[in-house]
């Protein structure tokens, strides 16, 4: 594979020895392949060296073949780095973006759950953390426990949507599911397609531990910012009308 052009008897002499010979490709695409392979990139004036310097830079894959019908070339089965292309297309540039971009989260998400494992999806886990918070209310008293109940009814959110999406009563699932999770565990969701409890996990819906955390961590920032405003705009009204009421007395 090379980044720029290939002398024709050069092409001619790989295509008897039986070697595809790709030219002109990005310097992205080179990387890819030299981490799949696992071999080395060199520059035109590295083609000088020993035959025997040069084989160490050589990598090594199981099948190279072209594909006419997609015109692409696939290399499969490298001893480097395992890699794959997912190829998206679509009839208007906009919806090919869409889809460019619903890939790369389904592959983040993927990465994701792989390297910090998952939680029952379908707004389980949520729900299961609601059930914890709702306990911490006992202990609280004040503006305190008004913020717990708060905290607590939000995480109640995604499983309510998700079942209000699917044409159920939102109220009445939630407390089902919420019952059955302090018997049965926290894995506790509603099927969508049946409005029945079910056990996420053995259902196979799961998401990500990382996303999960984060989106929660991510509220929370939100959260505080808001009420620190809040509270800033509520001095300041103060302050002006304590100083209009000075202004008054003088």
């Amino acid at each position: 594979a090379a980044s720029k052009a290939i002398d024709d008897v050069a092409e001619e002499i790989f295509t008897d020895a039986g070697i595809i010979a790709v030219r002109r490709l990005s310097s992205k695409d080179i990387a890819r392949i030299v981490e799949h392979t696992g071999a080395k990139p060199i520059k035109r004036t590295g083609l000088k060296k020993d035959c025997a310097d040069l084989e160490k830079c050589l990598g090594y894959c199981a099948v190279v073949f072209e594909d006419e019908r997609l015109k692409h070339i696939r290399i499969e089965g490298g001893k480097g780095c395992a890699t794959a292309t997912i190829l998206v297309g679509a009839s208007t540039q906009e919806v090919k973006e869409e889809r460019e971009r619903i890939a790369r989260d389904a592959a983040s998400s993927v990465q994701a759950a792989y390297i910090d494992g998952v939680v029952a999806g379908g707004g389980a886990a949520e729900l299961s953390a609601s059930i914890c918070v709702q306990k911490l209310r006992q202990g609280v008293r004040g503006m305190a426990a008004y913020g717990v109940d708060c905290v607590a009814e939000a995480l109640k959110r995604p499983m309510m949507q998700i079942v209000a999406n699917a044409g159920f009563n939102p109220l009445e699932k939630i407390e089902d599911a919420a019952a059955l999770q302090s018997r049965n565990g926290n894995a506790i969701g509603i099927d969508c397609d049946t409005g029945e409890p079910v056990d996420m996990i053995s259902a196979g819906i799961l998401d990500p531990a990382k996303v999960k955390i984060h989106a929660i961590q991510t509220a929370a920032e939100v959260a505080e910012a808001i009420l620190r405003i809040n509270v800033i705009i509520r001095r300041r009204t103060d302050d002006s009308k304590s100083a209009d009421i000075h202004q008054s007395e003088k």
